[in-house]
């Protein structure tokens, strides 16, 4: 540090008179870290950014599983949809069928009415799902960092629902603890509470510190550099706890309980990661047992539907009977969808209970959308 003073005078006999004095200086405290107070202070700060760090990839690895989840379920309403407006349509020549049979006589009006309201439920089946399909765009682009509307243009070409393809290897327990975010945070958490045990230890002990200061002081600048100018001060000082003694035991204490709550929220974050792989396991492999039988069940269906729409044309089959055909075939080919999509988000689900393959840092320094023009912020430069 360093200034300077002006020092004025006066008297009876003699006129004001003033000077300049010239001071210079700095002072250091080094502190003798005997019990660890300072390395323990510094591994809690680096568990803690690096739990951080697992929560940024935690965000990641939802963020990125529920994109994929919403592109899945914006394939499965189109293309439910696509079969809606296609049932819709067969089932409006059924419908036309069934009129110019009753026109002839050979059909009743209950006839031409029940085709008529299947009809109808099939047309409003398709609006429920083009809502629903409209929903999960929606949500996408939000997800995605633009708007609700920003992913309507390139979704309007068709696309398949994605097939996931073979079940990734589960590996052994050890790797599923190592491959996901949220448990590397818990036990990053759980290494940061014991080392703030020890700590808390630390501040039980004498703390000693070493202090220096050098100054020097002159009228005139010069004069700063002269030996006889220059002072120096250097010694230990010692911190003794003899009267909050009670206050630090209790902060261990604190600080063991918080190292127990974390060391059973692990244990939680734990097993909770191996119920989620045993789930999505089963879930994936159900759905493709159902997929197999499903797909059976629809060509089924189908050569019903045909079989009995020949035969009522040729006035040897019941109108109800191509009516009750008809419907087992939509739904057998919604379920068939419906439990696609069901495959694929397991799939998902399965990816992320295993961590996602996310291993690698995420760079935070480097921001991927530029908070700017966004509304009042925080003065963080002054």
């Amino acid at each position: 540090s360093g200034g300077t003073q002006t020092v004025s005078g006066s008297s009876q006999s003699a006129a004001a008179s003033s000077y300049s004095l010239f001071q210079a200086g700095f002072d250091a405290t080094w502190e003798l870290d005997i019990f660890g107070a300072n390395y323990r202070s510094a591994e809690a700060a680096t568990y803690s950014l690096q739990a951080a760090q697992e929560d940024l990839n935690d965000t990641l690895l939802t963020l990125i599983g529920d994109v994929a989840k919403y592109y899945v379920q914006a394939r499965g309403y189109a293309a439910r949809a696509t079969l809606a407006r296609q049932t819709a349509e067969a089932y409006r020549d059924t419908a036309l069928l069934a009129r110019r049979k009753f026109e002839a006589g050979t059909a009743s009006a209950v006839d031409v009415a029940k085709a008529e309201g299947q009809t109808y439920s099939a047309e409003a089946d398709v609006a429920s799902l083009d809502a629903s399909y409209s929903e999960a765009v929606h949500r996408l682009g939000v997800l995605l960092g633009e708007g609700p509307e920003a992913l309507i243009a390139r979704l309007a070409a068709k696309g398949p629902i994605p097939v996931p393809p073979a079940s990734p290897r589960a590996g052994v327990p050890a790797d599923i603890l190592q491959s996901r975010p949220d448990v590397r945070k818990a036990e990053r958490q759980l290494a940061e509470a014991t080392a703030k045990i020890g700590k808390a230890e630390a501040a039980l002990y004498p703390s000693i510190s070493l202090t220096g200061s050098i100054s020097t002081t002159g009228l005139q600048l010069g004069d700063l550099a002269k030996s006889s100018s220059i002072g120096f001060a250097i010694g230990p000082s010692l911190s003794l706890p003899l009267f909050n003694g009670g206050q630090l035991r209790a902060e261990v204490e604190i600080a063991e309980a918080q190292r127990d709550q974390y060391f059973v929220a692990l244990r939680s974050t734990v097993l909770t990661a191996l119920e989620d792989v045993e789930n999505a396991l089963v879930s994936l492999a159900q759905d493709r047992k159902r997929l197999d039988k499903l797909a059976a069940s629809r060509r089924s269906y189908a050569d019903a539907y045909e079989l009995s729409r020949a035969l009522y044309t040729a006035g040897g089959q019941s109108f109800l009977d191509v009516l009750d055909a008809e419907r087992s075939l939509y739904t057998a080919r919604d379920s068939l969808l419906q439990t696609q999509v069901s495959a694929a988000t397991s799939y998902i689900s399965l990816c992320k209970a295993l961590g996602g393959g996310w291993n690698r840092p995420v760079d935070s320094s480097r921001p991927e959308v530029v908070d700017t023009r966004t509304g009042p912020h925080l003065r963080t430069r002054y």
